[in-house]
């Protein structure tokens, strides 16, 4: 089956609980009204189903495939990417002095989750590039700027990501590539790079590689290094391609899932070239702030990377809902009917429905709101202002991260429950969805990088501020629940209130242990994480259900509020209720952990 974007959650998302309006205010943001929004929505929605998605399922059967140092990418990718680069879907974010389109990360969002959804695989090279624009936005020359950005834009060029070694995973103090100076304002870098998506394939006419490498004099441990632009083809001064640089993939991985996207292990310096003697790199701002500008590129990958998580969510429950629909077996429980029926009819295929539907909807307008936060944190003309919404955007980017990806698996997983014997066979495509969700609770850093930030870096930094920030915004929502009368919106209220308390109960005592028993913090960390993203996707999940109810009241009939409105209430007495539970093992349920020797396992 082919996927459709849900246009319609999404609009609502956008302008009921993620500001649209406001956004649209701000400085440089004035092209997002509503109705251009929704007519760029419908028509990534229309291109994300009749072109990206049909390639999906083929991606994954055929590959890409590695010869000799080139990769082809499979049937249709290439013809796709072309229609991706020329409708303007590569620089929606990006500013329009380089050809982008300049709208906020707001709108943007909703159209990274639908080319995931879509198309996981295919999404990848856009994202990765995507990366490569910011961080060359932050630290590049103009000079680099004009070069680079206005080809990746366009779509011409695409760019990559070059962090990992064999030796250096997450761990990049160990990064030993290295980069020597030539004395006319060139490097030359060498070194093996690993794990490189589209670090090599046949869509682009070049690609730009940023790269991670050391100087000779670069101190020890990160301090020491550096961010260098290595373009495959060099670059003439009319912007015209010159000779290959001395870059080349020696090979491409073989995976579990994400088929059509070619990991790529790229050598640097081998001799192998035109050059000859090490590729020819130019460092991007200043020697040894490399990890400094990686990590703006890292943040933007690691938010689109969450965003891949709701999208294949999306898709697995479009499938599974589908499927549900159309398999007919056994009689009603309750004796409504003589024969059998779909199985969408049995309470337990809807429970699973109702906890893949929920979880999506909740990770949708956490990441939406993250990414208004965004917006205001670059656009907001007043500095505190600007400043509130950073430290929430800063705080939001692991939750994204962590829990909507960690959603994708148990929401994939449950969609192949859902087609049952047939979702173990290939051919349904449930498996795939499953296959391909594995490698977005590791890669970008995995769940447990996600929440030593956030435990280090987002909660005991500034001794829980934010999170209690949240936690007042979320008390005032809980009393807009009471005030409401409904029954659904005083058993959410509950839900909410108990989970708010629970997640200030775990900040609070992360700040009280960080110092004098680290062990025991970090050993609940990733639990704190679920409970953080939990507590947050049932808060916007409660306020949509304010704002259907607010919607109905005023006199709307479309089933769609009634349906989100108990759609909240299941996230809340499914979801939201493990919270308590969660936080009882986080703040008591370390011992077992940091007791146990390691020579014991």
């Amino acid at each position: 089956m082919s996927y459709n974007a849900p246009v319609k959650d999404m609009m609502f998302v956008l302008k009921e609980l993620a500001g649209l309006e406001q956004v649209a205010q701000l400085p440089n943001c004035d092209d997002a009204t509503e109705e251009t929004v929704e007519a760029v929505l419908n028509e990534n929605a229309k291109f994300t189903s009749e072109v990206v998605s049909p390639l999906n399922w083929t991606g994954d059967v055929e590959h890409s495939k590695y010869n000799n140092g080139t990769v082809t990418t499979a049937t249709g990718f290439k013809e796709a990417f072309k229609q991706f680069a020329e409708g303007g879907w590569q620089g929606l974010q990006h500013p329009t002095e380089f050809g982008g389109q300049g709208l906020p990360k707001l709108v943007a969002t909703p159209c990274m989750e639908m080319v995931n959804g879509a198309n996981l695989s295919f999404a990848l090279c856009p994202l990765l590039t995507d990366g490569a624009i910011e961080a060359m936005l932050v630290a590049g020359t103009q000079e680099q700027k004009e070069t680079y950005i206005p080809k990746m834009i366009s779509g011409e060029w695409t760019g990559t990501m070059n962090l990992t070694e064999p030796q250096a995973g997450s761990d990049l103090s160990m990064v030993r590539s290295k980069a020597v100076p030539q004395g006319d304002g060139t490097y030359r870098v060498f070194g093996t790079k690993i794990y490189i998506t589209y670090g090599e394939h046949d869509m682009a006419e070049n690609i730009v590689h940023l790269v991670l490498a050391r100087t000779p004099d670069a101190p020890e441990g990160v301090k020491g290094i550096s961010l260098f632009v290595v373009p495959k083809f060099m670059v003439n001064g009319d912007g015209s391609l010159g000779k290959r640089n001395d870059v080349f993939c020696v090979s491409i991985e073989h995976k579990l899932g994400i088929k059509a996207s070619p990991t790529a292990v790229l050598q640097y310096g081998d001799d192998k070239g035109e050059v000859g003697k090490g590729a020819i790199g130019y460092l991007i701002g200043e020697e040894n702030k490399g990890l400094q500008y990686m990590f703006v590129m890292m943040n933007a990958a690691r938010f689109q990377v969450g965003v891949q998580g709701i999208g294949l969510a999306e898709r697995a429950y479009q499938r599974a809902v589908q499927y549900a629909k159309d398999r007919v077996q056994s009689r009603p429980v309750d004796g409504s009917a003589n024969e059998a029926v779909a199985i969408i009819h049995h309470p337990d295929v809807k429970r699973m429905l109702m906890s893949m539907r929920s979880q999506v909807e909740a990770s949708r307008a956490m990441a939406c709101v993250a990414g208004a936060a965004y917006d205001a944190a670059h656009h907001h003309p007043d500095e505190a202002t600007r400043k509130q919404n950073a430290a929430v955007y800063e705080f939001l980017v692991p939750l994204v991260k962590g829990y909507s990806t960690e959603m994708s698996i148990d929401v994939t997983s449950t969609g192949v429950q859902v087609h049952g014997g047939m979702g173990f066979i290939e051919e349904t495509g449930a498996a795939q969805h499953y296959r391909d969700a594995k490698i977005l609770t590791i890669y970008e850093g995995t769940t447990a990088i996600q929440a030593n930030d956030l435990v280090g870096r987002k909660t005991s930094r500034d001794g829980g501020a934010v999170v209690k920030a949240l936690a007042g915004e979320m008390s005032r929502t809980v009393a807009q629940l009471n005030e409401s009368g409904s029954a659904h919106a005083k058993a959410v209220a509950l839900r909410l209130d108990a989970a708010r308390l629970s997640m200030l109960e775990v900040a609070q005592w992360v700040c009280d242990n960080m110092k004098g028993n680290p062990n025991a913090v970090f050993a609940g960390s990733v639990p704190y994480l679920m409970l953080a993203g939990t507590t947050v996707g049932g808060w916007q999940m409660a306020r949509a259900l304010l704002a259907a109810e607010s919607k109905i009241k005023a006199g709307e009939t479309d089933n769609f509020y009634s349906d989100k409105i108990l759609t909240a209430r299941f996230f809340a007495d499914h979801s939201l209720s493990r919270v308590p539970g969660m936080k009882d093992s986080i703040v008591n349920g370390y011992q077992a952990v940091t007791e146990m020797a390691v020579a014991n396992f």
